[in-house]
């Protein structure tokens, strides 16, 4: 499933022909992706305006002045293109069967954006945009990772007392939305933080995080922002808005190199790969030792 900086990619890719543009039709291609489509969904969107697309989450979010919100989710395989005079690098062919391409957004400024999702995973929604925050899938997410909450402090007071593994407290979307499996093990390295160690472990009795939580926050945000840079990890779907493959994959340190030395200067291990609550965990147990 795309994360954090895939979704960001393709929301930042999307801007350009979406955001302040009028949509002037939709094709409607199927009734249903994951669930179906809402009522009218194709003559509620023509018409509209988009006044800005965000990203909560997972999430893609078209606020339009109708004050509805189009929500959208890319699922397992789902992505967007933008067939137009938008310039893209490292240009990449895609899947443009008519088989898959479920829904066309035809633009005032004469691009179409299309989704094209081959699983029919991902969905879309329209809520009002006043009520999003309120709604089933947005009532309860954790804080965003790249926001200033996101402190050693903040990971003190989720992880006191928690028996569950660190790697686990970091994938529920309760304490942190939008983190996924790639980058978790990536952060987890980078801070020398293994990912069984028990979650209360790592705070200290007067409940101050450890030295390594302290560098946890620091370590998903560069590990974001590198993967941001890099427009994402390509592993099996993802593609940029363009077509583009992302290709942070090649800078990976821990994820998907089980039985590579590790990279941590000095370190001499060899990175493992486990399994935790059915997802595939690397780490290298040399320099992510569980604290005692």
């Amino acid at each position: 499933m795309p994360e954090l900086p895939e979704v960001e990619t393709v929301r930042r890719g999307l801007a350009p022909a979406l955001e302040g543009a009028r949509v002037l039709r939709v094709e409607q291609r199927r009734p249903d992706l994951r669930f179906p489509f809402p009522p009218d969904f194709a003559r509620r969107l023509t018409g509209r305006r988009v006044l800005g697309l965000r990203r909560r989450a997972k999430y893609l979010l078209a606020d339009l002045d109708s004050g509805e919100t189009l929500v959208m989710h890319l699922g397992m395989s789902g992505s967007f293109r933008v067939d137009g005079d938008l310039p893209g690098l490292f240009h990449h062919p895609r899947d443009k069967s008519a088989a898959h391409d479920h829904v066309v957004f035809h633009i005032e400024n004469g691009a179409s954006v299309t989704y094209n999702d081959p699983r029919r995973f991902g969905f879309m929604l329209l809520v009002p945009t006043g009520e999003v925050d309120r709604h089933k899938l947005f009532d309860g997410l954790g804080i965003e990772p790249l926001g200033a909450a996101l402190d050693a402090a903040f990971l003190a007071r989720a992880f006191r007392g928690r028996t569950a593994p660190a790697k686990a407290l970091l994938l529920d979307q309760r304490l942190i939305a939008g983190l996924g499996n790639i980058y978790v093990c990536e952060a987890l390295h980078r801070a020398g933080i293994s990912p069984l160690a028990q979650g209360g472990r790592l705070v200290t009795a007067a409940g101050r995080p450890t030295a390594a939580l302290a560098r946890l926050p620091d370590a998903i945000r560069e590990v974001l922002a590198a993967a941001l840079a890099a427009g994402g990890s390509s592993l099996r779907d993802h593609r940029q808005a363009d077509g583009s493959l992302g290709y942070f994959q090649h800078s990976f340190r821990v994820y998907d190199r089980e039985g590579a030395a590790c990279p941590t200067p000095g370190c001499g291990g060899t990175i493992r790969r486990v399994v935790q609550s059915g997802r595939s965990t690397f780490y290298c147990p040399d320099c992510q030792k569980p604290r005692p």
